[in-house]
């Protein structure tokens, strides 16, 4: 192989080469080695956040407060994540403090927003930080980000509208993949459509766009101030759409990665379900298609897959409740921690062009706005991975009420994202630095 004597541009790079690169067979041939060399530069920083909505058991979930550091004991229902005990943290003591209601789940979770933060409108959010990190993380992707979807009605305690995980910077909820067969023919399947059929579609819809917006830039002259904002949210979507667009033609004709594994089998639910979108979330990482992902697992499915009959909202509130309550949520956060360290497996088994592994560039975090109930203050949250340079290992203890969005915008400037604040943040949160 010809050593290279130009940069070639990472656009140029996957449009060519992806296919390629992607199968296994060839890895022992250094074409590795080769996309490491067009890419240039170390592996790119990642984000994944996993919530939640419904809390967890608290007396035996969250590490002791009078124990902080390396030497904490792990509590019995994170003892499935012990052989991954030196690269995680538990941080105790966030929360969102202008959420009150335990009943909008996680639909808060990482916006940090006041629901009443819009005078005269009864639901209100802001941006996610998820999306935030992707404004800067996915430019070179083909999807900016992927916000996948239990597909469960709610998101938190069975009421409020818990939508999504992810909200764009007009507060409304970022759509996705309800389910691991939708997520996978979003990311592997290839468009059989011939190239300029393609390329005409986009034409279309296209003109369709521009028509629209002429349309509605002439409509707002003769409206008065209340229309107007409700058509300037109006053209804010067709921007949004034109982006989407933008990305859709940059990406047209470029071929899809090949999947590291076959097509799933619909109808998977609980967690066989929560088990292979973690799957598909590597593969994502691993084939560069996204950068930036957040994944509403499901509760209620988990539970039903789990053999238990216990209504999820019910098992939220287990203080007092009868025992096979209790037995229900102590199996659900068993469950959920032995999937989650299965992921962590996997991320540190995948490797980078530069033989680094996955793990050592992406940031999990996996938490809930709800602590139990409908408690919303020490929200449960677990930060794993090297990418954002945070402490590993420890049990961090910080001062009660800091906002959970401290952490949030630690994370993004740890992932090499420009950002002063986030949310209510009152600035990074300096305990889970690491020196």
């Amino acid at each position: 192989m010809k050593p290279l004597t130009t940069r070639i541009s990472r656009r140029h790079a996957i449009t060519t080469g992806t296919a390629v690169i992607a199968l296994p067979a060839l890895e022992s041939l250094g074409f590795r080695r080769c996309a490491a060399a067009v890419a240039g530069g170390p592996p790119p920083k990642r984000l994944v956040f996993l919530g939640f909505g419904w809390g967890v058991t608290e007396d035996e979930w969250y590490p002791k407060i009078d124990t902080p550091g390396r030497d904490y004991v792990l509590p019995p229902l994170l003892e499935p994540l012990t052989k991954h005990k030196a690269d995680f943290s538990i941080v105790q003591g966030l929360w969102n403090r202008s959420t009150g209601n335990g009943h909008y789940g996680s639909t808060f979770w990482l916006t940090g927003a006041n629901e009443y933060g819009a005078p005269g409108q009864s639901f209100f959010n802001s941006v996610s930080v998820d999306q935030v990190a992707a404004r800067a993380l996915g430019t070179d992707t083909r999807f900016e980000s992927l916000a996948l979807d239990c597909g469960e009605a709610a998101n938190g305690s069975g009421h409020g509208p818990g939508l999504s995980l992810s909200w764009d910077p007009r507060g409304k909820p970022v759509g996705g993949p309800r389910n691991p067969v939708e997520a996978f023919h979003r990311l592997f399947a290839k468009d059989t459509t011939p190239l300029e059929q393609q390329k005409a579609l986009l034409k279309q819809r296209r003109s369709i766009l521009d028509n629209a917006l002429e349309n509605a830039r002439d409509l707002g002259r003769s409206l008065g101030t209340t229309d107007q904002d409700k058509l300037d949210e109006y053209l804010q979507g067709i921007r949004d759409l034109e982006t989407r667009l933008s990305r859709d033609e940059k990406w047209i004709g470029a071929e899809r990665p090949q999947p590291p594994f076959g097509e799933p089998k619909p109808g998977l639910a609980g967690r066989e379900e929560i088990a292979l979108v973690y799957d598909i979330i590597v593969a994502a990482l691993q084939t560069d298609s996204t950068r930036v992902l957040t994944y509403r697992q499901p509760v209620t499915t988990l539970l039903t897959s789990l053999g238990l009959k216990t209504e999820a909202h019910t098992m939220s509130h287990y203080h007092g409740r009868p025992g096979d309550v209790v037995e229900s949520s102590r199996a659900r956060d068993l469950a959920q921690s032995e999937l989650l360290a299965g992921l962590i497996a996997k991320l540190k088994d995948a490797k980078e062009a530069d033989g680094t592994s996955l793990f050592d560039h992406v940031t999990v975090v996996y938490g809930s706005n709800i602590r139990t109930g409908h408690s919303l203050d020490n929200c449960p949250t677990l930060i794993a991975g090297r990418g954002a340079g945070v402490k590993l290992g420890e049990n961090i203890v910080v001062t009660k009420g800091l906002p959970l969005c401290n952490a949030w915008l630690t994370l993004l400037k740890g992932s090499g994202v420009e950002a002063e604040a986030f949310g209510d943040s009152t600035g990074p949160l300096r305990e889970i630095i690491a020196s």
